[in-house]
């Protein structure tokens, strides 16, 4: 495999790159090809993430009423259910008895699309978002291993 920058070329419509150039002064890129680079990165990280055994990381956002009954206990009781996947919480209160939570997970993809799914089902969850990615992109893992008895 080459070390370093290999330089190619790449053939575009106008329309395409005159689209490609937009895109690249609206997310700031500091060229096209930093730009192409990673929506490479992007395909290949989707692609590698259709595999269900996949390590992969998760963010889930979770926005409640903390006034809700039992929202709080099932919530936890959720995340101790999970808790060997979840890396990290943080917990915001808003106003009006808001509060908004953001996990980290770590794991197999399906293991932490299944936590996902539990926490984003817990009854007096208002709304939810859950969001993928594969360590494998930045050349890293996520070090989760399973204990075996």
């Amino acid at each position: 495999m080459p070390r370093g920058v290999v330089r190619l070329g790449v053939s575009l419509e106008p329309e395409l790159l005159t689209s490609l150039d937009r895109w690249v002064a609206t997310r700031n890129s500091t060229s096209r090809s930093e730009a192409i680079r990673f929506l490479v990165r992007k395909e290949l990280a989707e692609k590698g993430m259709e595999d269900p055994e996949a390590d992969a990381v998760a963010t889930v956002t979770l926005l409640y009423r903390h006034d809700a009954p039992m929202v709080q206990r099932r919530l936890t009781a959720a995340q101790h259910r999970w808790g060997s996947h979840i890396q990290s919480s943080t917990h915001v209160h808003l106003r009006g008895e808001a509060c908004i939570e953001v996990l980290i997970l770590v794991g197999k993809r399906r293991e932490i699309e299944s936590a996902a799914e539990e926490l984003r089902g817990v009854k007096g969850i208002l709304q939810a978002r859950f969001h993928t990615m594969t360590p494998g992109v930045a050349g890293g893992t996520t070090g989760h291993r399973h204990p075996h008895g």
